[in-house]
């Protein structure tokens, strides 16, 4: 079954982001981080910045992902309070 974060974005409503088949969470850049999935596809997160070498982002990601495929099959949904501001989430 498939698992999802719910993300809080900046003057919008919640996005679901997939947990599943996460091949890889990279920083691209101070405000930029992308999940890569197995099927190619991507999603591109736009947040507050983090210093350069912080990777507090991307690690608070990884690790609500993480405790979110923990949980039962029926907890569908887990929620996540990003360290920084989400302002946008594009999914390609």
């Amino acid at each position: 079954m498939d698992k999802f974060l719910s993300m809080p974005v900046t003057g919008q409503t919640n996005f679901l982001v997939s947990v599943s088949d996460v091949i890889a969470i990279t920083r691209t850049n101070d405000t930029t981080t992308v999940i890569t999935y197995n099927s190619a596809n991507t999603a591109t997160i736009t947040h507050g910045s983090v210093l350069t070498a912080n990777d507090e982002f991307r690690d608070s990601l990884q690790s609500a992902m993480t405790a979110a495929l923990a949980t039962s099959w029926t907890n569908v949904v887990a929620g996540y309070v990003p360290p920084k501001a989400v302002s946008g989430i594009v999914i390609a």
